[in-house]
């Protein structure tokens, strides 16, 4: 069975509103989840998640502390990953709907009020209590979801 894939996610909230990109690249899927993604060998994980973050949204950010983490896996094919999620700053620029994601992976990005993510399916189940009362959060290995 291959190892864990460990991956970094940043919690940005700007103005009370959380970022939310989509979780797949088909763009039925209602899935939505922090921006970040898979880690590099070699870079430190606040590394890895300003480019990731830099790649999705074109965002600059600043990394601070870990805030959450989550596991998930498919029984299906074995895949199974951690990610540690940060709280981050934003430090400049401003979404887009012409950004290019480089993996083609993000194509929707948006920000959302605790409210509004009442309407949403999200992942990890966690994340707006954790985003919003600024607490430290641990989701248990979950099942993926599909988009």
């Amino acid at each position: 069975m291959p190892s864990p894939r460990l991956a970094t996610r940043a919690v940005i909230v700007h103005d009370h509103r959380l970022l939310l990109v989509n979780a797949y690249a088909d763009a039925a899927s209602t899935l939505w989840c922090a921006p970040g993604g898979g880690v590099v060998a070699g870079q430190s994980l606040p590394e890895n998640l300003m480019r990731e973050v830099h790649e999705e949204t074109g965002l600059q950010i600043r990394v601070g502390a870990p805030c959450l983490v989550n596991e998930f896996h498919s029984p299906e094919t074995g895949f199974h990953q951690v990610e540690v999620f940060f709280r981050c700053t934003l430090i400049s620029g401003m979404l887009s709907d012409t950004w290019q994601d480089p993996e083609d992976i993000v194509t929707r990005r948006r920000w959302i009020t605790r409210d509004g993510m009442a309407g949403l399916r999200f992942k990890p189940d966690s994340l707006a209590d954790v985003a919003f009362n600024r607490g430290m959060g641990y989701d248990p290995l979950e099942i993926i979801v599909p988009p």
